[in-house]
């Protein structure tokens, strides 16, 4: 029972029963109320214009009051001549009600009257004129017509709102109903998701109404968390695998150091092994470390305008030793104009050194990497191009992803965190990182920033 009444179905349908209700009380009530103006009006212009027709001569007013009282066969009309003293001389009004005006309009009040032989005590609207002789004339009529009409509107509301109440109850339940066995099916679904099964969506209807929207931003959310967990457990595996080679050979050479080895100085060579495997795995933590801290957002509040111009010059500086000594003409060319963003200088001084690192990487003796840094409608583009042997069609679009390393790639040291870390950057400072191939048959990586101006 407790769970009834705290459903959505019970609610909707008794607030949309108690919603009719309301209705049906307002509307009930405008009409008793315009009703019974209108027949108080009317009944009051009535007595008006008989009581000044009275008053208007003196000598015919106990005629006119009688001729008033004589016309109806039903008893409901009343009226009284009364002399300077307060003597009734005409009507069948017993005395001159107490608290009545005499200035000629309507009101309601207590009265004695004589009807069929008998005296009553009545409520009656009724209209009085003072007389040039001090005495009054009053025309009136009882007051159960408008109390009838007040009867009978509420006995048709209360004869109406038993079928509004059902009929409005039995509506309520319908569209809950319907109601309900949508959420029904999204109540399934995200059990589903809840159970482990993030391949599970919300049904969306046709309609396009508030559930639908809802349901859609549900599935896209859905999308991204199916997304993030994949790549949470590929960057688990991918961990896994990269931690182990490094620990699996420092384990090996420590026991065939420990076994064998017979002076210090094998010794120092087994150390100097193990830190350089260790300062590998270090670094890959390291790097995963960024990324996740890139990812977080946690850098941007320290955003400022900088140069990217002038970044990609300091860049280039820097691995020009490293070019010179592989053979690997390094060029930078900035294209004359603004070319500042809001963000982390030393960020995007990473993310560039990254790209310079990976087309020096892969660039042979004689090749060139060139850097440029242009306006490109509204952003503002660093690109890496390299004479490299460049990547597969398929691998431009996985190479940002952690740990990935393409076919080309495999024999070459790293650990496939590189140009995720880039993408991270990007990302951060709301840019896009593209790979694609360069115009001189190598790769080109390029991450396009929005200006200062537009962030």
């Amino acid at each position: 029972m407790r769970d009834l009444l705290r459903s959505t179905t019970l609610r909707w349908a008794l607030g949309i029963a108690v919603w009719s209700v309301l209705l049906a009380l307002s509307m009930f009530a405008f009409i008793y109320w315009q009703t019974a103006a209108y027949l108080r009006e009317e009944l009051a212009e009535t007595l008006r214009l008989e009581v000044r027709t009275a008053a208007a001569d003196p000598a015919a007013a106990a005629l006119r009051v009688d001729t008033w009282t004589a016309m109806d066969l039903h008893a409901t009309h009343y009226g009284g001549l009364f002399g300077p003293g307060g003597a009734r001389v005409a009507g069948n009004l017993r005395a001159m009600p107490d608290r009545l005006p005499r200035d000629g309009d309507a009101y309601r009040v207590s009265a004695t009257v004589d009807v069929a032989g008998r005296t009553v005590a009545d409520e009656i609207w009724a209209a009085a004129l003072a007389l040039p002789d001090g005495g009054a004339v009053v025309i009136a009529h009882d007051s159960d017509e408008i109390d009838r009409v007040r009867v009978t509107t509420l006995r048709a509301l209360g004869l109406g709102l038993v079928p509004t109440l059902m009929l409005s109850g039995l509506g309520g339940l319908l569209l809950a109903r319907r109601a309900r066995g949508r959420l029904a099916a999204t109540e399934a679904a995200l059990s589903e998701v809840m159970r482990g099964d993030l391949r599970q969506r919300l049904p969306v209807g046709t309609r396009g109404d508030e559930f639908d929207r809802l349901a859609r931003n549900v599935n896209r959310m859905l999308d991204e968390i199916e997304r993030l967990m994949g790549e949470v457990r590929s960057v688990g595996d991918a961990v896994a695998h990269d931690l182990r080679t490094p620990l699996t050979r420092l384990r090996a050479r420590l026991e065939r150091s420990r076994a064998q080895a017979r002076t210090v100085a094998e010794f120092h060579e087994t150390i100097d092994q193990g830190l350089a495997w260790i300062d590998q795995t270090l670094s890959m933590v390291t790097a995963v470390l960024r990324i996740g801290e890139m990812e977080d957002g946690r850098r941007r509040a320290a955003f400022t305008r900088v140069d990217l111009g002038e970044v990609a010059a300091v860049a280039v500086e820097f691995f020009e030793p490293l070019a010179e000594e592989k053979g690997i003409r390094l060029d930078v060319a900035v294209s004359p104009g603004p070319h500042v963003i809001l963000g982390d200088r030393d960020l995007c001084f990473e993310a560039l050194s990254n790209l310079l690192d990976n087309a020096l990487k892969f660039t042979p003796s004689g090749g060139a990497v060139d850097v440029r840094v242009t306006r490109a409608g509204d952003a503002v583009v660093a690109a890496v191009d390299d004479t490299g042997p460049g990547l597969p069609p398929g691998e431009h679009a996985k190479v940002f992803q952690r740990f990935y390393r393409a076919e080309t790639a495999r024999r070459t040291p790293g650990n496939g965190l590189g140009l995720s870390l880039v993408a991270a950057i990007a990302a951060l400072h709301s840019a896009s990182a593209t790979a694609r191939p360069g115009p001189a048959g190598g790769g080109r990586f390029a991450i396009a920033f929005p200006p200062a101006e537009a962030a």
